[in-house]
């Protein structure tokens, strides 16, 4: 299952962008209002929770300066990646967009695609926060 969230333009270089998602304390920023729950566990982990949702426990993969940021789940119950591509418009500006890929069973994906896919879409709507 793929997703993409919209393409969302941040004020920021494309390097500054990059730092700030490298560092995974600064997505408790992005977070939908309703977490119920967000840990940082160690330098390149978190565990949040939404409402209604089971907890997940993400684990930075891969970083490839300034242009891709690439979450994983910890767990293997629900392997999926989060990949942010960014790419520099100008010094100080920057576009990103945020990509789910998860190899779920078709009943699995129909539940949770909506709920993803809204997710998502936060995340990138609240990168002007970080």
């Amino acid at each position: 299952m793929n997703l993409e969230s919209p393409k969302v333009t941040v004020e920021k270089s494309a390097h500054e962008l990059f730092d700030l998602l490298s560092d995974v304390r600064n997505f408790e920023k992005l977070m939908p209002e309703n977490i119920a729950k967000f840990e940082v566990i160690g330098d390149d982990a978190f565990i949040f929770g939404l409402k209604g949702m089971p907890e997940i426990k993400l684990k930075m993969k891969e970083k490839i300066a300034p242009n891709k940021v690439v979450l994983g789940a910890a767990s293997d119950k629900l392997p999926f990646t989060l990949v942010a591509n960014i790419n520099a418009i100008s010094e100080n500006s920057s576009d990103v967009q945020l990509d789910f890929e998860g190899e779920f069973n078709a009943m699995m994906a129909m539940m949770i695609k909506g709920p993803i896919s809204k997710f998502i879409e936060t995340l990138a709507g609240n990168m002007s926060k970080l």
